[in-house]
């Protein structure tokens, strides 16, 4: 056979089989819209807003299309009570379940809960009692507390009983209403400083606390900078995790755009009976709408298991 006619016959071939051939992909979100996701994975507000725009009922909405049962506000303390309430309504009638708000303010610069200043100490103590109102409002359970900076005066066991002694004080207040405060540890690469780090240590703060309404929020992608060794970490601390937060890392976006086996640690999670949230705390890897259904997929592919 001639060369010519070779190179037609074999490209003619190739074109029938990729027509006939089934694709090799997994199944696309569009393909399983609305079949909720096996795990409640939590996206936020501003996470889908060029298919949802701007209004938070509209963005909620589109994330119960899309098969998200869980959501999550870090910001929901300082909306209006209107739109808390408005969320909530919207939660409750699309079968969303509510996942952490911040509830006090946050010391970047200075210390607070590790530190002897009552005026902080009111203070935290103060955010808190408001905060259970916000989350009698939108039917939380959960709320984030970062407990300040290093104070670099002092030494570190000091500090430590400083910060157990406050959150024993905001445990009195949370556990009448049986609410939990999750403390998330923080990489010091993106927030240097901080008080709180590791896992183990917020594991031992924890203990001493001893309390329901005192736990971890695991932050994966902080965890994975600070100190890897992610699922032997999460089953070391287990007793103690009420919370987890997702990121890929590098990037602190969606997963598979990292280097996170995420579909196995989903997989472990589950398999250890967690049916909690998973807070979706990052950012988008692509803009636009392309970029939301992106990131939907990459969901679709590791809640497959």
């Amino acid at each position: 056979m001639k060369r010519r006619s070779f190179v037609k016959l074999s490209a003619a071939t190739a074109a029938m089989a990729a027509v006939a051939a089934p694709s090799l992909a997994s199944p696309s979100s569009t393909t399983r819209k609305g079949q909720p996701f096996q795990m409640k994975y939590a996206p936020h507000l501003g996470m889908f807003k060029n298919h949802a725009g701007d209004d938070p009922v509209d963005q909620l909405n589109f994330m119960a299309d899309e098969g998200f049962t869980a959501f999550e506000d870090n910001s929901m303390k300082s909306r209006s009570i209107e739109t808390q309430e408005a969320m909530a309504r919207t939660m409750a009638s699309r079968g969303i379940e509510m996942g952490v708000f911040v509830a006090a303010k946050i010391y970047w610069q200075e210390p607070n809960l590790a530190s002897a200043n009552k005026e902080l100490q009111d203070e935290f103590l103060q955010n808190i009692r408001e905060s259970v109102e916000v989350a009698k409002r939108v039917n939380a359970t959960w709320m984030t507390v970062v407990p300040g900076h290093l104070d670099l005066r002092r030494d570190m066991g000091y500090q430590t009983v400083n910060a157990i002694d406050n959150l024993k004080r905001a445990c009195d207040i949370l556990e009448p209403h049986n609410l939990v405060m999750v403390l998330e540890p923080l990489n010091p690469m993106n927030h240097p400083g901080l008080f709180l780090t590791k896992v183990s240590q917020a594991f031992e703060i924890c203990r001493a606390v001893g309390s329901p309404a005192c736990k971890i929020l695991d932050d994966l992608y902080h965890q994975q900078i600070t100190e890897g060794n992610l699922i032997p970490n999460i089953d070391a601390a287990w007793d103690e995790i009420a919370y987890f937060q997702i990121g890929d890392n590098p990037g602190r976006n969606e997963p598979t755009t990292g280097e996170i086996n995420y579909k196995n640690v989903f997989k472990h999670i589950q398999s250890k009976g967690y049916d909690g949230i998973l807070g979706m705390e990052h950012g988008n890897a692509a803009p636009g709408k392309e970029g939301e259904r992106a990131l939907i997929d990459a969901y679709r592919s590791v809640d497959s298991f």
